[in-house]
């Protein structure tokens, strides 16, 4: 045992180092150039939110270091996630936003998806989402009730992207008739398909964004909602039905209720997983602390952006909860994107 004078003073030395390393945390930004990767192609919902971000963290990150934006399309968001994982820095100067539904890929037997989303660095999300299943009135189908024996075709990105694995799921659990074109660079992208009439809809249409052009398009009488899909209503919506209300069985409503967690996570912000701790409470709080700047919410709103803002912590527990879920109602998804 060390002597009582000797205890003090390695108390002392260990708590002095400590206090440099969180100093060093904090002064690590100064004149840095921090990398806000997206997953998508330019002007869909994460593109825009990511951009309205990038716009204003700076100020709030300490030492307050330049932040830069950069499209990563692939895969629907897949390419950057594995990117952030495997191989770009994890010193904190790099971040990214992907799919809200990506952190349940390995969950649903992904072999591409080569990250452990229950270590990565979550470090919150801008919303809380609601999305729409929205079909042209050009479409045979007008009515939810349409798809349990006429068929719609809706576009939609890679494994991963909700316009891809909504659909499926829905077709598996509810018998619905969805047909999916997938390889869609980003929503944007979809949405122009959609007007060009090379899909009859879209079964992933965020609510927190594009909402002028989509209700213009409701407005003119040239698309229909037909149900939402999260874990409950919005607000705004009251009339359109919730695709969970519409589960007759105790199963189809895991199914669902699993599916749409990641709702709740509706932007989501990433780093990878071996980024120092100090540094991604950084991140965390400033990512927290913009939601909460007059500046960015006004910036948001012009453009007719929801914020709802979720911690971190709290979508690292969504995760981890995910992956203790029942095998038999993991499967239900699992099969559903894998056929």
């Amino acid at each position: 045992m060390l002597p009582k004078k000797l205890s003090t003073l390695a108390a002392c030395f260990m708590f002095g180092a400590m206090s440099l390393a969180h100093a060093d945390d904090h002064n690590f930004y100064e004149g840095k150039t921090v990398q806000l990767l997206i997953g998508y192609s330019a002007g869909g919902g994460y593109d825009t939110y990511a951009r309205t971000l990038a716009r204003h963290i700076g100020k709030h990150i300490p030492g307050n270091p330049d932040v830069i934006t950069k499209n990563v399309p692939g895969a629907g968001s897949l390419v950057l996630m594995n990117q952030l994982a495997n191989t770009l820095p994890k010193d904190g100067t790099v971040f990214g936003t992907v799919s809200r539904g990506l952190a349940f890929e390995p969950l649903f037997g992904n072999d591409k998806a080569r990250f452990d989303p229950t270590k990565t660095s979550w470090l919150g999300s801008l919303n809380n989402e609601t999305s729409l299943c929205v079909a042209s009135t050009n479409a045979k189908v007008q009515k939810w009730q349409d798809l349990r024996d006429t068929q719609l075709l809706v576009g939609a990105t890679g494994s991963g992207g909700d316009s891809n694995v909504f659909p499926r799921v829905l077709n598996e659990v509810l018998d619905f008739k969805f047909e999916v074109v997938a390889g869609y660079p980003g929503s944007n992208d979809i949405r122009l398909a959609l007007e060009r009439g090379e899909v009859e809809g879209i079964c992933s249409w965020s609510y927190s964004s594009g909402k002028e052009q989509r209700q213009s398009g409701i407005s003119s009488g040239e698309l229909r909602n037909l149900f939402q899909m999260s874990l409950r209503k919005h607000p705004e919506l009251p009339e359109v039905p919730l695709i969970i209300d519409l589960a007759e069985t105790q199963k189809q409503r895991e199914v669902l209720r699993l599916m749409f967690a990641r709702q709740t996570m509706g932007r989501p912000f990433v780093a990878p997983a071996d980024v120092p701790e100090a540094r991604v409470a950084v991140l965390r709080k400033a990512m927290a602390d913009t939601t909460k700047d007059p500046e960015f919410l006004a910036d948001a709103q012009k453009q007719g952006l929801d914020i709802d803002f979720v911690s971190g912590e709290e979508i690292q527990e969504i995760v981890v909860e995910a992956y203790q879920y029942p095998t038999d109602v993991v499967d239900v998804i699992k099969n559903a994107t894998t056929n």
